[in-house]
């Protein structure tokens, strides 16, 4: 009798041990597409602080630019004389340039363009960020599902390998999240 159960129990280990190796690889897995999330997130971040320091530059330079025409347009010369053709050719190309720096699709570098492509970096970022976090909670639970599944071996407690599944189905719903819907389940 000791000699069957020795082999039951040979047998179970190994798959103990075919549970720990698959719960290893998804975990492998799981850590992998989380760093690509987490570097993804670093770097969305940076490309919205640079459009948004763009942004910022862009407003900056057509307050001085509108400033310097409303105030060109107070100190404007006789109507007739000749400054005052330079003075509205001037204006008009303040006016000009107030508005290309306000929309300017050839180039993607307007105000309005430079608010879109930062806000759209934005949400890649926070996709990443979301996907990070899924990722992190689904490597915890391989990692407690391999702790446990190592401790039926050692016990022989079957209802610890059952936990041990059930972890690893909950490592695999959050990494499938973080993949597919990582605005589903908000952290």
């Amino acid at each position: 009798m000791s000699e069957h159960a020795g082999v039951e129990s040979g047998h179970g280990n190994k798959r103990v041990a075919l549970l720990i190796a698959v719960l290893a690889l998804f975990l492998a897995l799981a850590e992998t597409a989380g760093k690509n999330a987490q570097t993804e997130a670093l770097a969305a971040n940076v490309e919205a602080s640079n459009l948004w320091a763009f942004f910022q530059a862009k407003t900056i330079r057509q307050t001085g630019v509108r400033l310097a025409s409303e105030l060109a347009a107070l100190q404007k010369p006789a109507p007739e004389s000749e400054q005052a053709v330079k003075a509205n050719a001037q204006l008009d190309d303040w006016k000009k340039t107030i508005e290309r720096w306000e929309s300017e699709p050839s180039t993607q570098e307007g105000r309005r363009e430079l608010s879109a492509r930062a806000k759209a970096a934005e949400h890649k970022r926070d996709t990443a960020q979301a996907r990070y976090h899924h990722y992190e909670i689904a490597s915890a639970a391989f990692q407690i599902a391999i702790v446990i599944a190592s401790a039926t071996v050692i016990t022989g407690i079957g209802a610890l390998l059952w936990l041990s599944g059930a972890l690893g189905a909950a490592g695999l719903a959050f990494a499938a999240i973080g993949l597919f819907a990582p605005h589903a389940v908000h952290f």
